[in-house]
């Protein structure tokens, strides 16, 4: 998926670095992944045979996670049913495609409607029974990574473009998602800040907001399809209500206090935080709040910059591993 920080690229590194200071060989680590997002690191660390908590605020990204770090692989026999549906005008239909009259181009009207019939019937299997929980969240996953190929889009929700182009009048189509039968893990749907205070293990993995970007709102259709709940919505985006699903890391008045109340409660043996250079908070003060609580670190590595803003000329940023040893 196209997604504001991902880290794939980043995945040698984050695993050098757990290896460096948690010792990762020939051990199973507790692994957690507080920011989720599209599950990339826990379910890269899962694959390592570790067992992962992932959490996300964000309810498409729980879905996403429930599927990659709780699920086994299982046979997804209903593909083929769901991409054979017969379109329906629904929510998505009627708020975000053209041919409604709604203004708003974010999908073509076939995929639109395509979509609200696939995440109807995910729905109607479920209650009556004939799909289990781990294929709901399967099916669900695999609608999200689907419709998220062909939103006609730049990479984010909070605008469309005017003509569809190529990838979005391509046929929304469901695939094979996928998963693992290395140990199941958990998945959380709740704000970091409140989790962290129930769980514990060896390997806290931070990748919070790094700037204002706001994800709830950047995302907020991936968010109404995976809840399918009819929201009110508001201006020329379709925007659902976002403020309760805000994150104070993407805040420069709060950013700093809140990270710092997650690394005093956080009962973690070594506590990695992804951030860049371009972030909120500065180099200077994530160390001044890391050595309160023991040993501070600091891995660089240069990486392609996401660029959302054209007009923006870097080309590359800095991303920083900073790793702090928990005083025991």
């Amino acid at each position: 998926m196209n997604y504001i920080g991902s880290k794939v690229s980043l995945l040698d590194f984050i695993d050098s670095v757990v290896d460096e200071f948690a010792d990762s060989y020939n051990r199973r680590l507790i692994v957690c992944d507080a920011f989720a997002g599209t599950g990339t690191v826990g379910f890269f660390f899962r694959q390592q045979g570790h067992k992962v908590i992932a959490n996300d605020i964000q309810y498409y990204s729980y879905i996403i996670n429930k599927n990659l770090i709780e699920n086994p692989v299982q046979s997804l026999d209903k593909l083929d049913y769901l991409n054979n549906l017969e379109p329906v005008e629904g929510f998505i239909y009627q708020n975000y495609c053209a041919g409604s009259g709604s203004g708003r181009v974010y999908f073509s009207d076939e995929n639109g409607k395509r979509c609200d019939a696939i995440r109807q019937e995910i729905e109607r299997l479920k209650v009556n029974g004939e799909i289990s929980q781990n294929e709901y969240f399967a099916y669900l996953a695999a609608l999200i990574e689907a419709i998220d190929k062909v939103a006609n889009t730049t990479a984010i929700y909070g605008s469309f473009l005017k003509k569809l182009k190529r990838a979005a009048q391509r046929p929304l189509k469901l695939k094979q998602i996928r998963t693992s039968n290395e140990i199941a893990g958990e998945v959380y749907n709740s704000d970091s800040n409140r989790l962290i205070n129930s769980i514990s293990g060896d390997v806290l993995y931070l990748d919070p907001p790094y700037n204002l970007r706001q994800y709830s709102s950047n995302y907020h259709i991936l968010e109404t399809i995976a809840r399918y709940d009819n929201p009110k919505i508001r201006g020329k985006t379709g925007l659902r209500e976002t403020v309760s699903q805000n994150s104070k890391y993407a805040s420069s008045r709060t950013v700093t206090a809140e990270f710092e109340d997650l690394i005093k409660n956080a009962k973690f043996n070594v506590i990695i935080l992804s951030y860049n250079n371009e972030g909120l908070m500065s180099e200077r003060e994530i160390r001044e709040i890391m050595s309160k609580y023991g040993t501070y670190y600091l891995r660089v590595r240069e990486r392609p910059r996401f660029r959302a803003d054209r007009a923006h000329k870097a080309t590359v940023t800095n991303e920083h591993l900073h790793v702090l040893v928990k005083h025991r």
